[in-house]
Formats: structure tokens, C-alpha cells, sequence
């Protein structure tokens, strides 16, 4: 349904998108991730017709995402990351409007408003001004815009951003029954527990996709434990392992510290011996298989060849 092949886009002479390929089955939810200025967004404009590739191609349902924009709009509904609705307007209002500007006929256009809002629960909220409405509700109603023409794509640009984890769920909810109805989803986010509920991710860093498969395959394709260990007090140690030599990264999971080390046996090893850190106590430690978050931060800072080696703890 969507398909990038070996699309790039310079901006003076440097690479916000570096080669893309991808391809994504109809009723896929897929994820794209990366920190910012990965090349989500661009990514996201340049399938949606507003930026022209610098080579290579979209598509979208088989129509050039450049060449044939205009027809290719009649395939896929854009949500922003920000609120970008008429405040002034009622929330019946904005899904008129945009149904008009979509070549929604006037015929259908009532009979699919009051689809949509019983869809995103917004029935209730008909009659609001869409600018005092709640954020979550926002989002509903940037949804409900987004298909009022039907698309059998959907574009979502951090769409959960700023939102609290009742609206989120609420929203995902949502996004399941679309992929359910057979329309196909491409969601940029941050947040790594919405990358889980997702069937396929992708990792971008700089312009290039770095990985691209299920979650649990990503996960799995990643094999070295992680070393955790508890210490106190938490904060001056967190800090102190961070700058210990052959300690790549230090975060704090649950009580526990997680570790990313070049060889992480023989670190546990020495601090057993000879434990380095006055004023700190080692108290335990444990293996742990490493998850997306750790995936995301080892592709993000440059260590990702450290969760591959398949170096076991005995």
C-alpha cells in the first residue's frame, strides 16, 4: 500500500532522508521511529505531496507521490502533530469544511459526519466550539477530519504527543479498529510502549532506516542480555556509572540500573573483585533481555552492534 524506493531529500547539500526503501502491507500499523531530526517528518511530507523527493520515489497505492499528488491526496488522510482544527468553528462545522474541501459530494457529507463523530465518540460534543474542547477530544476530531474522505492510508505525525495515557489508549483504540477496517497506518512516535502495540516498526537515525521488521523480531534479532545491578543511593550512582570507563550508558529501570557496556561480564567481574565506588553499595544484580526502549537508544546514540553479539551471561 505504501512503498519508498531509494528516496532521498537534501537540505543544502545534506541528507534529511538518506536512501529510503520501505514497503508497507494494507492494515499494517507501522511505527516509525527516531530521535528528532531522524527524518520522520520528512519522510511523512514527502509521501503526502508537500515536499519533492530529492531522488527516488513514493507511492501510495500504486500513484506517484509527486508526479501524481493531486490524485494521490484522494488516497490518504494527514493528522498533525499539533492541534490544527478552526477553533472557532463547532466540531460538526470543522468535519463539514473539510469534508467539502476533500470533494466529499454534499449528498453523502451529513451521513458521513454523523458516522465519524459516533466513530470518535464526539456526538455529544457536536455542537462545541472545537477550541474548548479537551486535548484528547482534539485528537478525536483531528482523526474524524483526517478520514472524512475515506483514505485508505492514513498518515499520523506524533499523534499521542502531549496527551495523557487514558487519551492515549483511547486514541489507539481507535487506530486498531481502522487497521481492522483494512485502512493502512503510518504513526511517527516517541514513545516506545505505542512502538509495541505497533505490527511493524522502523528505525531511522540520521536520514537512514536502520532496521525494519516486527517488534518482536527486532527484539529478538538483538541478543546480548543487559547487565542490571541495584546500588544505593540511586542518583549519585546513576551519575558515577555514567562516567565510568567501558560503561556506554546508565538509566534507571524500576529500582534497577541498566547497563550498557562494551563487555559487561568482566565489568561485573572487576566490581566483585573490587568495588570501585566509595559511598555506593553494590547490592544485587541480574540479566535482562534488552527491549525496544534499549533498541531505540542503542540505534539513536551509535552502540546498537553492542545488543547483537551473542556473548550470554554464564
Amino acid at each position: 500500500m505504501i512503498v519508498l524506493d531509494q528516496i532521498r531529500k537534501l537540505y543544502d547539500r545534506s541528507p534529511a532522508v538518506d536512501g529510503v526503501s520501505l514497503t508497507i502491507r494494507q492494515g499494517s500499523i507501522y511505527g516509525l521511529l527516531g530521535p528528532n531530526g531522524a527524518g520522520k517528518t520528512t519522510i511523512i511530507r514527502m509521501l503526502c505531496g508537500l515536499t519533492r523527493p530529492s531522488s527516488g520515489r513514493g507511492e501510495i497505492d500504486g500513484v506517484d507521490t509527486w508526479k501524481e499528488r493531486y490524485r494521490a491526496r484522494r488516497h490518504f488522510g494527514y493528522m498533525a502533530q499539533k492541534f490544527s482544527m478552526y477553533d472557532d468553528l463547532t466540531v460538526t462545522e470543522n468535519l463539514r469544511f473539510f469534508g467539502s474541501a476533500c470533494g466529499v459530494p454534499a449528498s453523502l457529507l451529513d451521513d458521513r459526519v454523523a458516522r465519524l463523530l459516533d466513530q470518535v465518540d464526539l456526538t455529544a460534543k457536536r455542537g462545541a466550539k472545537s477550541g474548548s474542547l479537551s486535548g484528547g477530544m482534539k485528537q478525536r476530531l483531528s482523526l474524524a477530519c483526517a478520514l472524512i474522505h475515506k483514505p485508505a492510508v492514513l498518515f499520523l505525525d506524533e499523534p499521542t504527543s502531549g496527551l495523557d495515557p487514558m487519551h492515549r489508549q483511547e486514541l489507539w483504540s481507535l487506530l486498531y479498529s481502522l487497521s481492522n477496517e483494512g485502512k493502512t497506518l503510518l504513526v511517527s512516535t516517541h514513545y516506545m510502549d505505542e512502538a509495541e502495540r505497533c505490527t511493524e516498526v522502523g528505525f531511522l537515525h540520521r536520514g537512514r532506516l536502520l532496521a525494519s521488521d516486527r517488534p518482536g523480531a527486532i527484539k529478538e534479532a538483538h541478543r546480548n542480555n543487559l547487565l542490571e545491578i541495584q546500588v544505593e543511593p540511586q542518583m549519585p550512582a546513576l551519575l558515577a556509572l555514567n562516567a565510568t570507563p567501558g560503561v556506554l550508558g546508565a538509566s534507571l529501570r524500576s529500582g534497577w540500573i541498566r547497563l550498557y557496556a562494551s563487555d559487561p561480564r568482566q565489568l561485573l567481574a572487576g566490581w566483585q573483585a573490587a568495588w570501585p565506588f566509595s559511598g555506593l553499595r553494590l547490592i544485587d544484580h541480574r540479566w535482562t533481555d534488552p527491549d525496544l526502549e534499549d533498541v531505540f537508544r542503542a540505534y539513536s546514540q551509535g552502540f546498537e552492534a553492542l545488543l547483537r553479539q551473542e556473548t550470554l551471561p554464564i
